[in-house]
């Protein structure tokens, strides 16, 4: 078990005031070792913590006052301080199989956490799921979790995820739903192996043994270049047509069972179907845009002005690369600066400095997306009535296949992309493509051709920076 080290101190935060400083690592909180992220939190929030520190091999204890309740205003470099619990799956879907070589070690951690799950969203299929595991979760509320059903028949699980406990460990999912946790579900759909009638047996499986699930978000299988699984290939558009058929059936089938929709199709099935989005309302408030599911619909009234900015996506893999967990930071001591060169504590837009001339305010913008997005943010993009704004889809060719996903997009291929834009443009980055203030394929922002505005991920956010009237100084 490695200790917790303190990046980042919250200036006048009682630990700000007792001495603690970046660097410092953790060695045990009231004369306990924490786990992880979870147990820390819980620890530090008595109204007297103890820390016994390691300042570079000189040990020394502090004692931090604070009401009870209030922020310890420490973040720490990672969420669990024991080892990860890896995934003991084969599926051929995984996408850490699909990776190409060469990238940085963290990216290629194959998880099954629990814990990864109820901090960041991960996904696990419960085969590594114990009694200790569920007793902790409902003691400690660790709740919403996500799970990755795949498939509800106990032989085809199996297949799915080839291990043998696939074909029990959803026995977990109806624990969990029995002790009031949360659960959010996802079906992967690899074409010929689980869709059609094996999708209406899932979804089937669903309405009879866990219809207490939050939501069932179908998705389709993401395939890089990379595979070496032959049975592993994108959908066909009439694929695409029958899963977007199959769930929209099903969710009138939900809705007069248990009174709600439960299940839903990713945005991406009704790019690939060429059919409408549904209604912002059929997603009945369900926030699995991480997933793909409304993410067009919530864009879309965000960029409007009818709803406020979600909780700004993260980068992918953000939790094998040391991003703290939402909900498990402190304030950070620095700020961003925009393009003006003035303190942005919201955070909204962070330009990257590059040597050369600072774009002009009231210069032609240009906004960077993967294949996927083009489709949604196009028709946005007009609204505002700016002839000077163009969305730039971006072709991954890092990973090939049939990834289109913004999240995907690497520094190697935005510059492919930007040698051929014009210099003095302005163009806006996602930060949904950084994790940590990297690409996925460890090239930095600043690497780039052109200088970037890196734009929070959500509709309100791009329709500030459209419609934004600076003054050039």
């Amino acid at each position: 078990m490695s200790a917790p080290v303190v990046v980042a101190v919250a200036v006048g935060s009682p630990a700000d005031l007792a001495g603690v400083v970046p660097g410092d690592r953790i060695l045990t909180i009231n004369d306990r070792v924490p786990r992880d992220v979870i147990e820390y939190q819980l620890l530090v929030d008595e109204p007297l913590v103890a820390l016994a520190l390691d300042s570079g091999g000189l040990q020394r204890e502090v004692e931090v006052e604070k009401p009870t309740g209030s922020p310890l205003g420490v973040e720490v470099d990672s969420a669990l301080f024991d080892r990860v619990r890896t995934c003991d799956n084969h599926c051929e879907f995984c996408f850490i199989y699909q990776l190409p070589p060469g990238l940085r070690r963290s990216l290629y951690v194959k998880d099954d956490d629990y814990r990864l799950s109820f901090l960041y969203g991960n996904f696990t299929t419960l085969t590594r799921f114990t009694e200790a595991d569920l007793e902790r979760v409902v003691t400690e509320g660790l709740s919403p979790l996500y799970v990755s059903i795949h498939a509800t028949d106990p032989g085809k699980r199996t297949e799915m995820l080839r291990n043998r406990r696939g074909a029990t460990s959803l026995r977990w999912l109806r624990a969990l739903l029995d002790h009031g946790i949360t659960v959010h579900g996802q079906v992967v759909v690899c074409p010929g192996l689980n869709d059609g009638p094996w999708l209406e047996d899932t979804l089937a499986g669903v309405a009879d043994q866990f219809p207490e699930l939050a939501s069932l978000c179908v998705v389709p299988l993401g395939v890089s270049r990379h595979t070496d699984e032959p049975r592993m290939r994108a959908h066909t558009v009439d694929e695409a047509v029958s899963v977007v058929d199959t769930v929209e059936s099903w969710q009138e089938r939900f809705k007069a069972a248990v009174g709600r929709r439960l299940v839903y199709a990713a945005d991406e099935y009704y790019l690939l179907s060429d059919r409408p989005f549904p209604p912002a309302e059929a997603y009945e408030g369900v926030e699995m845009t991480e997933d793909g599911i409304g993410m067009a619909r919530a864009f879309e009234k965000e960029f409007a002005g009818t709803a406020t900015g979600r909780e700004r996506p993260s980068g992918f893999f953000q939790s094998v690369d040391g991003a703290p967990a939402l909900g498990f930071r402190a304030p950070r001591t620095g700020c961003g600066v925009n393009l003006a060169g003035e303190s942005d504590a919201g955070g909204e837009a962070t330009a990257v400095r590059l040597s050369g001339v600072r774009p002009s305010r009231s210069a032609p913008v240009a906004v960077l997306t993967g294949e996927l997005g083009a489709p949604i943010l196009e028709p946005l993009v007009a609204t505002t009535g700016r002839p000077d704004v163009r969305v730039v889809p971006v072709e991954n060719r890092f990973f090939g296949g049939n990834v289109g996903v913004t999240g995907l997009l690497v520094g190697e291929d935005l510059t492919r992309v930007l040698d051929d834009q014009p210099e003095g443009h302005r163009y806006l980055l996602p930060d949904v493509c950084l994790s940590n203030g990297r690409f996925l394929d460890g090239t930095l922002p600043e690497d780039l051709p052109r200088l970037v505005e890196v734009v929070a991920t959500d509709g309100r956010a791009l329709r500030d920076a459209l419609v934004e009237v600076g003054v050039d100084r």
